[in-house]
């Protein structure tokens, strides 16, 4: 998603004249259980993108994301619209996006938002787990993505409720082909490429920022996809994926903080 991000949030527009801040939605899902997804965050400001919180004070979103310390990080929330009692709205301190990472083409699109003061943990906020093995994803695999972002492909707005969407995970090479991406922009081996084979199920835009999550463990994060073609066989979501080397940065970075 181009800058995938917004709720108009984030996930998947193509590098191409991506507008900065835009992003994917969960196109071809359903509207997520009520706090069934305790991770989820959502940083909210002029515009919106998804995230996950990793520790009780750091969330990981994607470095592409439109975000500044004026933004604020809301935790704990099913409905965008409602004031519900769950959700618990905190400030951003630092913002540290990997050292990386490439806007064009774009690369190593993660980044963590440190919290002025740490989320209580609860049955409405919960952290993630990250990823205990480094090995590449399969073409195959079963995942799931979640998010804020647009749930129909003529939409504009986001959705005001958390959906979700099982996507699978496809052969890079397959992504890279002329009847895909085209090389433009390659897709590496520091991105997961996911979808449906029949298209209709991606994230889309507003939904960048937020989870790939693969049996049970957070092994992407939404990044791009091809502006206004969310959902179709040809252009499947494009994820970062969290290598061995972005684990490491990840965990050096929090930790201690």
């Amino acid at each position: 998603m181009e800058p995938s991000f917004v709720l108009y949030f984030s996930t998947i527009i193509l590098l191409i004249g991506i507008p900065k801040g835009e992003c994917g939605s969960i196109i071809g899902g359903k509207e997520s259980s009520p706090h069934s997804r305790p991770f989820m965050a959502v940083i909210r400001g002029r515009k919106y993108c998804g995230g996950t919180l990793v520790k009780q004070n750091w969330v990981l979103t994607a470095a592409h994301c439109d975000v500044d310390k004026t933004h604020e990080v809301v935790l704990g929330a099913h409905s965008l619209k409602k004031k519900e009692e769950s959700q618990q709205i905190l400030k951003i301190a630092e913002l540290k996006r990997h050292p990386c990472f490439s806007e064009e083409p774009i690369d190593h699109d993660l980044m963590l938002l440190q919290l002025q003061k740490p989320a209580k943990l609860n049955q409405y906020v919960k952290t993630i787990k990250l990823p205990t093995s480094h090995d590449d994803l399969k073409a195959g695999t079963q995942c799931l993505v979640a998010g804020w972002g647009i749930t129909h492909t003529r939409d504009r707005k986001p959705s005001d409720t958390l959906h979700e969407a099982n996507v699978t995970v496809i052969d890079r090479r397959i992504c890279n082909d002329r009847k895909h991406y085209n090389f433009r922009p390659v897709i590496t081996m520091n991105m997961v490429c996911a979808g449906d084979k029949k298209g209709k199920k991606d994230t889309g835009q507003g939904d960048s920022g937020g989870p790939l999550i693969c049996k049970g463990e957070q092994r992407g994060i939404t990044s791009f996809g091809k502006q206004s073609k969310w959902g179709t066989p040809q252009y499947p979501g494009v994820y970062t994926r969290l290598t061995k080397a972005h684990l490491l940065w990840i965990n050096d970075t929090i930790k201690g903080n």
